[in-house]
């Protein structure tokens, strides 16, 4: 789906290319008053509304021009296709300048001449080299898949029963209640014993 929308705007942009972008650049030639003479006798071109219109034309064609081939998600069909022409035209006339300059359409109006011109300044070649390079990344050839958003993990004590009895320690059976088990056992009087005896307080030792 995505190439075929990326055929239509194909289609879309090399009319755009032809009518928009031809009649842009023929408004940019001015012909000079004499030979070697510069466009408005080399003075400010701000005021000429003629040639302040044709720059505004290019710029956005080439701007659009520069996303159909920079944006990953359209198609490089979108741009390559009307590349490919260009570059065949081109070729054409290379080969044989009386029929590529013959296969012009309406060369009478402005969108004509201005496609002509393109053609003979090399201006068509330069652009379509530039439009096929989508053509060549196998990464736009490709649909990105989005991916999956890692699932929390909710963990649980019910699959564990003992996990929450050893988690919980209650004051009952954690800590001793009665604190007369850890009071100081009596000691034997050494006086009763005798002289030179003496005994352990923890009484004789067993031999089994």
């Amino acid at each position: 789906m995505r190439h075929l929308v990326g055929v239509v705007l194909a289609i879309v942009w090399a009319a755009v290319v032809f009518f928009a972008a031809s009649w842009a650049y023929e408004k940019l030639l001015i012909g000079p008053a004499g030979s070697g003479a510069l466009p408005a006798g080399g003075g400010s071109l701000l005021h000429n509304h003629a040639v302040l219109e044709g720059f505004g034309v290019l710029l956005g064609v080439g701007l659009v021009t520069g996303l159909l081939i920079a944006a990953p998600r359209i198609s490089p069909l979108a741009a390559g296709l009307p590349g490919l022409a260009l570059l065949a035209w081109t070729v054409l006339y290379l080969v044989n300048v009386r029929h590529a300059v013959q296969y012009v359409p309406l060369k009478t109006r402005a969108y004509g001449a201005g496609f002509e011109a393109m053609l003979f300044d090399g201006v068509l070649a330069l652009a379509g080299a530039a439009m096929i390079i989508p053509l060549f990344i196998p990464s736009r050839w490709r649909t990105k898949r989005a991916v999956p958003e890692p699932v929390s993990y909710e963990g649980t004590t019910a699959a564990f029963p003992d996990l929450q009895a050893t988690q919980t320690m209650h004051a009952d059976n954690g800590l001793l209640s009665d604190w007369t088990q850890t009071r100081p056992q009596p000691q034997a009087d050494p006086n009763s014993l005798g002289p030179g005896t003496s005994q352990a307080p923890w009484g004789p030792a067993e031999y089994g």
